[in-house]
């Protein structure tokens, strides 16, 4: 745990007008509701804020408060420049390394503006100036609800804000089923109900809102592409750019297909390899004591949680998978 004190956070906001809140490359229901909350939060403070994304994030997000509001580098890379320019804050929300959010890092690194981190993953890197992490977090949104409230004004949480928090803390604990979740999750999830937010509504917008083509996909990765060791209890997809043209993929269409294998008897990891134009995205899920977090960092340029990480890989699919199976044992 790593976190600056409330009255130097309170000193450092009130000679703040101007903020710029960034998430990491392909965000996800983490990375924008926390960041989107935030942002309303401090707007309510009477701050000028600009929420920034390195990327798209998927279609299912689009319904968050203050969605319209968001900058895309690859699209606005002008504004997105001018707005870090006129910020005298930057906050970093649900990253802890500049490389999570691309090209976009050394723009944020030149930035004359103070950084704030808020995080929950492993292994923070020293580029922020303010820090507010913490690993035991189940999420960022959890820490964005702690930072208000640090700052005596949980009073600002509204409908709007409990609803952007809601869905970080759903999406990053698998709707409440990861070890992460304690007791003081829910207790966060109580306070945020008293503001009116309807749960099944929120889960609704995020879970039944597949395409026709998105639900194709989950089945043919389930039919035609999960490969079980029989060495290890793991379990992996690997798909191809190719295959992902075949059922029209948009971004976020394989968001959570990783965590399916699960539901198979003794499975205690499970990966994902999808191929896209640059690279080989990869994603790895655990249970227990099994750290996908130094494998990940180990052998594929990656990092996240114990039991839940990400990364990257420059060589071929069939390359990558062969990487995969000859280091897998390391992890046992």
């Amino acid at each position: 745990m790593r976190k600056d004190s409330f009255p130097k956070f309170k000193a450092l906001l009130k000679k703040t007008e101007q903020i710029a809140i960034l998430a990491h490359w392909s965000p996800d229901g983490d990375a924008m509701g926390s960041c989107l909350a935030l942002s309303q939060f401090l707007t309510a403070l009477g701050k000028k804020c600009k929420v920034i994304v390195p990327n798209a994030y998927p279609e299912f997000l689009y319904w968050l408060p203050g969605n319209k509001q968001v900058l895309n580098f690859e699209t606005d890379a002008n504004k997105v420049s001018k707005a870090l320019q006129k910020a005298d804050l930057i906050f970093t929300l649900d990253f802890n390394s500049l490389k999570r959010i691309e090209s976009l890092g050394e723009l944020v690194s030149k930035a004359k503006a103070p950084k704030v981190m808020i995080d929950h993953h492993q292994q923070p890197e020293d580029y922020a100036a303010y820090y507010f992490h913490d690993v035991k977090a189940c999420s960022t949104c959890e820490l964005v609800y702690d930072f208000i409230v640090g700052l005596g004004q949980k009073k600002l949480i509204n409908a709007k804000i409990a609803a952007c928090l809601y869905t970080g803390l759903m999406t990053d604990t698998g709707s409440f089923k990861f070890p992460s979740v304690s007791a003081k999750t829910h207790a966060i999830l109580a306070e945020l109900l008293k503001t009116g937010i309807q749960p099944s509504e929120i889960h609704s917008h995020v879970y039944d809102s597949y395409s026709y083509d998105r639900l194709r996909l989950l089945g043919y990765a389930l039919s035609e592409k999960l490969v079980v060791l029989k060495d290890h209890p793991v379990a992996y997809f690997l798909i191809t750019e190719k295959e992902l043209e075949q059922f029209d993929y948009q971004k976020g269409d394989l968001e959570g297909i990783v965590n399916y294998p699960f539901s198979i008897k003794g499975i205690k990891v499970c990966a994902l390899f999808n191929e896209t134009k640059d690279y080989i995205k990869v994603s790895f899920r655990s249970k227990g004591t099994i750290d996908v977090n130094k494998f990940a960092r180990a052998y594929f340029n990656g990092g996240g949680h114990v039991n839940a990480a990400g990364g990257r890989s420059d060589i071929s699919l069939s390359k990558t998978e062969e990487l995969f199976l000859n280091t897998i044992k390391t992890l046992f």
